[in-house]
């Protein structure tokens, strides 16, 4: 006898969707009875997973980090439509999918959501999405060449950067100027200067440039 399969999936590109599908019923077809409900941004979203009863919760989600925000404004992304499953149907397993795959990014996913399954959508193939359904439904944990490698570099690197000094490196690799980085950043002028004195003390970087110090956070994977 097949298993029911409740599915989310959220993503605004109708392609990709069309794609996720064909890859899960490829998969579910000897196993899984399979439904799927589709929601295209945060609105639909939120409309599926406030109608769904605890009594048929959802089993597994995709779920695309950019979205079109919430018409009430609170839940403007994808991560914030995973912790909203969360709340609501917390046995379902997320999979986040992205196009971004920026260190910092990809960094701040893992510690907000900690997902089941996390993948860059470039390393994306049928065989692959295969792979991710099969380790995140058997309860274990899937991610994609790219975090992957993220995480081999936070493991191999021994310096621990807090929230606030990752932001300080994403926006100075963005091309934001210091002096302007209190636009970005809740924090003034002097202290933000501190903690890029400080930075660059625990990279061993002896040169004022920036630039430097965003080449040795990068081979690091702070960026």
């Amino acid at each position: 006898m097949k298993k029911k399969l409740h599915v989310l999936m959220v993503d605004d590109h109708p392609m990709i969707i069309e794609g996720y599908k064909n890859a899960l019923e490829s998969y579910c077809k000897d196993d899984y009875k399979l439904t799927m409900d589709i929601a295209h941004d945060c609105d639909e979203a939120i409309a599926y997973i406030d109608r769904t009863p605890k009594s048929k919760p959802y089993n597994l989600a995709l779920i695309d980090v950019q979205l079109p925000a919430s018409s009430r404004g609170d839940i403007t992304s994808g991560e914030g439509i995973a912790k909203y499953l969360k709340e609501k149907h917390n046995r379902a397993r997320i999979i986040i999918l992205t196009m971004h795959h920026e260190a910092t990014r990809i960094h701040n996913i893992l510690e907000k959501l900690d997902p089941h399954g996390f993948l860059i959508k470039s390393d994306i193939s049928s065989s692959e999405l295969h792979h991710a359904f099969e380790q995140v439904l058997n309860r274990k944990t899937y991610y994609s060449s790219a975090v992957n490698s993220h995480l081999r570099k936070v493991v191999a690197n021994n310096v621990t950067v807090d929230q606030v000094n990752l932001q300080i490196l994403y926006h100075l690799s963005r091309g934001v100027l210091t002096k302007n980085l209190t636009n970005h950043i809740e924090l003034s002028l002097s202290a933000i200067e501190k903690r890029k004195k400080l930075l660059k003390q625990k990279l061993d970087i002896r040169s004022e440039s920036d630039e430097r110090l965003l080449e040795e956070a990068r081979k690091r994977g702070l960026v």
